[in-house]
């Protein structure tokens, strides 16, 4: 039976197959209107227990501001349940609970305030001029390799002090972490994913350790890189171990590879489709903090986080039974239709509220002033050099149940 005639109670959401074309939006749209809190039960991939989906927006935010009831702790933030993955993340602040998640990032508080990034305009603004100075007179390019790669990887690695040269090196290994799932970049399957490429990735990470390393640091470092915050800062009284510190680049390295990036191409490839919505930003760019919403809107990096139950609770007349994890589909949250007029839409003048960010609460998105500078300055670059910019050929997209990314878009620049 087609999926389209069976009940959707009786669908699973973490069926590879729904996730061919990237977050399966028609699933999420019956999920929302026939059953907003639904159970995908086991079997499902490997390592993937049952877990609720909530895809109502407002019951995101009801899940994502109740740490208490809901935990980013207890089973990790992911819809996998796998040990090691789980022991791994929870070195990092994104799974963590209050008091320890606050303290924790606490350390990074300084380096991501609106005011800091928006003095590092200048900065990233000339990482930009210098990526599109490279593409200067060809015909065309690849939008995700030779332009929103290199942009996002200089700025984040610039911020951790990671020299130019290892740019390149660092961004695969961020593709091939991310993208989990996808047989293209992990071959050998979550076994091999597990057991040898996460183990080297840390050990990778760990060798920037010990040259950042200070006798006489103190608590706050101040303009150092922030593998240097991370290295020479405490938490409640006590440095990072290295585990944790190697976890935390992991985790900074790879926000900082994926999102603007994810975003920004799947924001270009709208614009392209939609001619009438780029001439809009071409004749006025003042629009294009606008556009930026409405990208993050329509294509959030991330398509959910988890949070696992501390006790049976009641979410959306469904009951929840305390260990059992719920996933917060932000892909479904941000198309929602008793918040948005036509949901599905591209418009560059919505300028709306969104949950790319996650839907509020403790953890919220720590990079979101980043995200949206570095975005403003890629859609304008991009727009100002080459207003005629059109697809030239057939897309590729990661297979994952966590990314909306595109690994290859073909463009015609004029």
């Amino acid at each position: 039976m087609a999926a389209r005639e069976q009940p959707v109670e009786q669908l699973n959401v973490g069926d590879p197959e729904f996730w061919q074309e990237g977050p399966p939006l028609e699933l999420f749209a019956r999920m929302r209107a026939e059953c907003p809190v639904h159970w995908s039960g086991p079997p499902g991939p490997q390592d993937m227990p049952g877990f609720w989906s909530v895809t109502r927006a407002k019951d995101i935010e009801a899940v994502s501001r109740d740490w208490k009831t809901y935990s980013s702790q207890r089973t990790g933030i992911d819809n996998l349940d796998n040990k090691v993955i789980t022991e791994l993340d929870n070195k990092t602040f994104i799974a963590m609970d209050p008091p320890r998640h606050d303290r924790f990032k606490t350390l990074f508080l300084e380096r991501f305030t609106p005011s800091r990034i928006a003095a590092d305009e200048p900065w990233i603004r000339g990482i930009v001029d210098t990526v599109f100075s490279r593409i200067e007179g060809r015909e065309t390019v690849d939008l995700v390799e030779e332009v929103a790669q290199p942009i996002v990887s200089r700025v984040i690695h610039g911020m951790c002090g990671i020299p130019e040269e290892e740019d390149a090196k660092w961004a695969a290994y961020m593709n091939r972490y991310m993208a989990r799932e996808d047989p293209g970049y992990n071959p050998g399957g979550l076994d091999e994913y597990v057991n040898e490429f996460v183990p080297f990735l840390v050990r990778e990470a760990t060798k920037m350790i010990e040259p950042r390393r200070r006798a006489d640091a103190g608590p706050n470092p101040g303009t150092e890189d922030l593998i240097s915050v991370m290295v020479n800062g405490e938490v409640e009284g006590a440095p990072l171990t290295d585990e944790e510190i190697a976890m935390t680049i992991l985790l900074v390295l790879s926000a900082g590879n994926d999102s603007t990036k994810s975003t920004y191409v799947s924001a270009m490839k709208a614009l392209m489709e939609h001619p009438d919505q780029l001439q809009l930003l071409v004749d006025d760019p003042s629009l294009i903090p606008s556009a930026v919403e409405e990208a993050l809107r329509m294509f959030p990096p991330f398509t959910s986080f988890c949070r696992t139950a501390t006790r049976d609770v009641e979410l959306g007349g469904k009951l929840v039974r305390e260990n059992e994890k719920v996933a917060m589909w932000y892909s479904s949250g941000n198309r929602d239709e008793s918040r948005y007029e036509n949901p599905d839409v591209f418009d560059v003048r919505r300028n709306p509220e969104h949950q790319a960010f996650g839907g509020g609460g403790r953890h919220f998105c720590l990079g979101a002033a980043l995200a949206r500078l570095e975005l403003r300055l890629m859609i304008e670059g991009t727009l100002k050099r080459y207003p005629g910019i059109r697809l030239a050929g057939e897309t590729s997209r990661a297979s994952s149940y966590s990314l909306n990314q595109y690994t290859a878009m073909p463009v015609r620049l004029r």
